[in-house]
């Protein structure tokens, strides 16, 4: 029996929808970069705005991996390739990272310069150019403490420590620029151990008056929400912390155009840029991907 054409034509369409699938197979995946972040909403509005800028700069898919844990934990992650990408800061990267200690005489650009001569040598990771603010370690009180007991300075705690309950976060407790060398320098004895708890929790805490100082950041946006006042670190304990993207070098290869997508955030971020993200995440609870996607706008980025 002969076979009808359109028996024929059933055959020919299949054989071609097989080759076409076939060929699709063959085809390597799509490049796309992974960029991660540490748990807290800083560092999460950094990997939202460096994935947003990389993907409208190169055209290529940028997966986010935020609130992940730790300094340490990140750096493991990037270490093994799981991340291609996240923001570090240059002081907890010299410290908490290398374990080495700032000298006396170092400044933002030495300490940067070290930074990323160590991270190149012994991680093969690249130290790029730094976002434009610093986010250093800030020891915060409310108000009214700070004006009934004349709090300026970090050394003013020093006479009235042992009535004062502090609130770390879990890296200052243990870091070698944290607690430990902090409350030494100043010759601090508080009232009991520090309370550690997670650093979203930290200023409620102090409002709440659980504590009665707290180990923040410079550039949180609750501070100047909920009226507090950060301390000065008169005997400059702390290293500057400038916020530089690092990036593994294979990431380099796999989007040639990743460098100079990077470079276009040089210096594009103060310090009170920065607070103000912060707080229209954490104290006006407005979505990171449109607070990103209005500073980018507004930055002609």
């Amino acid at each position: 029996m002969r076979r009808r054409p359109f028996l024929y034509f059933l055959n020919f369409l299949y054989l071609l929808n097989f080759a076409f699938f076939t060929a699709a197979c063959r085809q390597p995946s799509q490049p796309h970069l992974t960029i991660g972040s540490k748990f807290f909403t800083e560092q999460v509005v950094l990997a939202e705005l460096l994935a947003q800028h990389i993907e409208a700069r190169t055209g290529i898919h940028v997966d986010r991996k935020t609130n992940l844990g730790g300094t340490l934990l990140v750096h493991k992650a990037l270490l093994a390739g799981e991340l291609d990408l996240y923001v570090e800061y240059t002081g907890t990267a010299l410290t908490a990272v290398l374990n080495e200690s700032p000298a006396a005489h170092d400044t933002s650009a030495t300490i940067y310069d070290r930074v990323k001569q160590q991270y190149a040598q012994r991680f093969h990771l690249a130290v790029t150019e730094p976002l434009g603010f610093a986010n250093s370690f800030a020891m915060v009180v409310r108000s009214n403490d700070a004006a009934q007991d004349h709090l300026r300075t970090m050394s003013d705690l020093a006479p009235i420590a042992s009535r004062f309950r502090l609130g770390v976060g879990y890296e200052f407790l243990e870091r070698p620029d944290g607690f430990p060398g902090w409350s030494a320098r100043y010759g601090l004895h508080f009232s009991a151990a520090p309370k550690v708890m997670d650093l979203g929790l930290l200023y409620r805490a102090l409002v709440d008056r659980q504590v009665d100082i707290v180990a923040g950041n410079s550039t949180d946006g609750l501070v100047d929400t909920l009226h507090l006042v950060p301390l000065e670190d008169n005997l400059h304990y702390f290293p500057p912390y400038d916020a530089v993207p690092i990036v593994r070098e294979d990431a380099f290869q796999k989007c040639p155009q990743l460098r100079a997508a990077l470079t276009d955030l040089h210096n594009k971020i103060s310090a009170e840029e920065m607070r103000h993200l912060n707080a229209q995440v954490d104290a006006d609870q407005r979505d990171v991907v449109a607070v990103v996607r209005a500073f980018r706008a507004a930055k002609q980025l």
